[in-house]
């Protein structure tokens, strides 16, 4: 009896450390989920408020922030160029929104290490230095993925400028060139790596080409590569762990699609997707999440889990074996959504936030953010019965969880921000264009 009960409370201390990191893009499972942690509603960049360090941060990247125990990892990129030719895609027109960026002086990719309490740096790493091999939007950078961790190991992923991992103290441990990525408009990457048992995984989605493909974290040597009959696309993967197997599900360019994340083995695909596909896939209410947002065309999907082929439904369905609901609209074009408790919130890149019932796909309501509105490029978090949207403008709306729009807090920090948040215990950490904030109450 003792034996188990000992069992227990390590497996209980074990899923408690877990929770309080966030290890990759939007946290584990790339859900965006904080229970428990409890980080500000309220906090002021100009008193100070609840501002427990700010460091600038060089070079130009919407990177987000990842946490391991008392250290934060956040990439970026620093140009040669004294213009690096930033504009968000608010202020662009026309054709001038998709040109892409002229700023092809040479650059140096970067990781940092940041002490998570005080703020200070402990390490700074350069990764790669050179003329980037693509161009890049101007609303995007040539640092836009984020780092992944589990604690020993730190992996960044820059599409044509390779695949590293360092150890937590800075050190370079091995590193791959993945070849030349092309986007045929020039738009350059976003794609996140993930780390899954002994993998780094990451999709590397272009013009011709595309794959996905696990790298050993050890030694770096390629378990797996799987082709995909898909162009460019944005998305970070994610590893579903279910009770019968587990699935590595994908987003892609008219396409969805999963696999086996140990093999690469393709299980099952979906058609009907837009031709640009960005938010990642993540699993709540043992459904599978996904969203393709492009101009007229916005498909959400909720599919079950476990589905073996091609599991698109018959024409003109919206529900199939393995699709539990499909809208035709809706998809936000960049900002992945969030599933919390019964509701799904989505937000717009105009700044529309959309609440729909998880289960169902039913719309509850839809509001403009604050009465105002703005361009929203990070994903949304959640946490503690409550909702975190931050716009381009770093205004980070708080609103509260349930069937009605209630705005909480409004903060503003005063700088550009395109990353999503990370959350730490009672603690908020948010990449804005020039610094990395910790916030929280002080103590």
């Amino acid at each position: 009896m003792k034996r188990v009960l000992f069992g227990a409370w390590l497996l209980l201390f074990a899923s408690g450390v877990l929770a309080q990191n966030w290890p990759s893009f939007r946290g584990p499972e790339a859900k965006g989920l904080a229970d428990g942690l409890n980080p500000p509603i309220e906090w002021d960049v100009d008193l100070p408020l609840n501002i427990l360090w700010k460091t600038p941060i060089p070079g130009l990247s919407h990177s987000s922030p990842i946490i391991w125990e008392d250290r934060v990892f956040v990439a970026t990129v620093v140009s040669g160029s004294p213009n690096p030719d930033f504009r968000r895609a608010f202020a662009l027109m026309g054709a001038e929104a998709a040109t892409p960026s002229e700023d092809m002086s040479s650059q140096s990719w970067r990781l940092f290490c940041l002490d998570k309490k005080s703020g200070a740096i402990q390490w700074e790493r350069i990764v790669y230095e050179g003329i980037p091999k693509n161009r890049r939007h101007p609303k995007n950078s040539h640092a836009s993925q984020t780092p992944a961790t589990n604690g020993k190991y730190v992996i960044v992923y820059f599409g044509s400028e390779g695949l590293y991992c360092f150890d937590t103290e800075g050190n370079l441990k091995w590193n791959r060139d993945l070849g030349e990525m092309v986007h045929p408009m020039g738009w350059g990457f976003g794609s996140s790596p993930i780390i899954y048992k002994n993998l780094a995984i990451v999709q590397g989605d272009h013009s011709k080409g595309s794959f996905i493909a696990a790298f050993d974290l050890e030694t770096g040597k390629k378990v797996w590569s799987t082709p995909r009959d898909v162009i460019t696309s944005w998305s970070t993967p994610t590893v579903y762990e279910g009770k019968t197997r587990n699935e590595l599900v994908t987003n892609g360019t008219d396409l969805l699609l999963g696999y086996d994340p140990m093999t690469g083995k393709e299980l099952w695909s979906l058609q009907g997707t837009s031709r640009q596909s960005i938010p990642t896939p993540f699993e709540a209410n043992g459904l599978l999440y996904f969203f393709s947002g492009f101009h007229s065309v916005g498909p959400m999907f909720a599919i079950r889990p476990g589905g073996n082929g091609d599991i698109t439904p018959a024409d003109g369905e919206h529900s199939g074996a393995y699709v539990a609901w499909r809208t035709d609209m809706g998809a936000p074009e960049i900002p992945t959504p969030i599933a919390y408790g019964d509701y799904l919130y989505v937000v717009s890149n105009n700044g529309i936030l959309s609440c729909y019932q998880a289960k169902t796909g039913e719309r509850v309501y839809r509001e403009r953010m604050g009465d105002v509105g703005g361009a929203f490029t990070a994903s949304l978090i959640a946490a503690d019965g409550r909702i975190y949207l931050t716009s381009e403008d770093g205004e980070v709306y708080v609103i509260k969880a349930g069937p009605t729009y209630e705005l909480l807090a409004l903060n503003s920090m005063g700088e550009v921000c395109m990353a999503t948040p990370a959350v730490a215990p009672g603690m908020l950490v948010i990449r804005t264009q020039h610094h990395l904030f910790g916030i929280g109450e002080k103590k």
